[in-house]
């Protein structure tokens, strides 16, 4: 059976190849560990690795995670659809929230970030392949949402987030985050830094064009029960 350090190796080993491939220079690229519904102790396995960056879709099961791991100095990721009515726990526990696609959301998250933690990281998630039913902004949307999620002050704009139609074609992933990267240089800015795209079956071709964060689940902690 293969160890939770060998997944990491691997995947680490991974992303580093997959930069210098494209010309990307060492550590332009971070891991964030996809955490959901995995216990609390493969959590602290991968953070004694010197794994610290991980992200949640759920905030009852993040919040009971990040008091448990409170010791280890973690930083959290919100990556899933947020709700109105648990805004308030996500602007106080994370550090980053990657799923931005309703003005609604992002004022509340504002409003409700404490005055005494540092702007909380956003980036707008762009429904790149045009699915119905899943969310994010168009790119049509993205400059004018961009100018309103900056207008917040509690909200530090990072960059742009999108999780494409699966396809195992390398042509094909590539070409949608190819069109994520050309949007974020159409709208972005001194903090606009960030490209967060790919996971674990397409982050290769993410990191080739210009991903600076992938979010690796199931290559990482290795399949889920559910």
């Amino acid at each position: 059976m293969t160890s939770t350090s060998d997944r990491y190796e691997h995947v680490t080993g991974q992303i580093e190849a997959a930069a210098r491939a494209a010309g990307r220079a060492p550590g332009s690229v971070q891991l964030l560990a996809v955490s959901k519904r995995q216990p609390v102790g493969a959590i602290a396995e991968l953070a004694a690795l010197g794994q610290i960056r991980f992200g949640e879709n759920f905030v009852q099961e993040a919040c009971a995670k990040i008091a448990a791991l409170d010791g280890y100095a973690l930083e959290w990721h919100f990556i899933g659809r947020l709700q109105s009515n648990k805004t308030r726990e996500v602007a106080t526990h994370f550090s980053w929230v990657h799923s931005i696609d309703r003005l609604k959301i992002a004022r509340r998250l504002s409003e409700q970030r404490p005055a005494t933690a540092p702007p909380l990281n956003v980036c707008i998630e762009v429904n790149i392949s045009g699915e119905s039913g899943k969310g994010g902004i168009t790119m049509d949307e993205a400059p004018e949402f961009a100018a309103q999620v900056r207008a917040l002050p509690r909200l530090k704009l990072r960059g742009l987030m999108a999780l494409p139609a699966p396809t195992g074609d390398v042509a094909r992933q590539r070409e949608s985050f190819a069109l994520l990267a050309r949007l974020a240089k159409h709208i972005a800015d001194d903090d606009f830094d960030t490209l967060s795209m790919g996971t674990s079956g397409d982050f290769t071709a993410a990191i080739a064009e210009g991903a600076t964060i992938v979010r690796v689940g199931t290559a990482l902690f290795g399949p889920r029960a559910d």
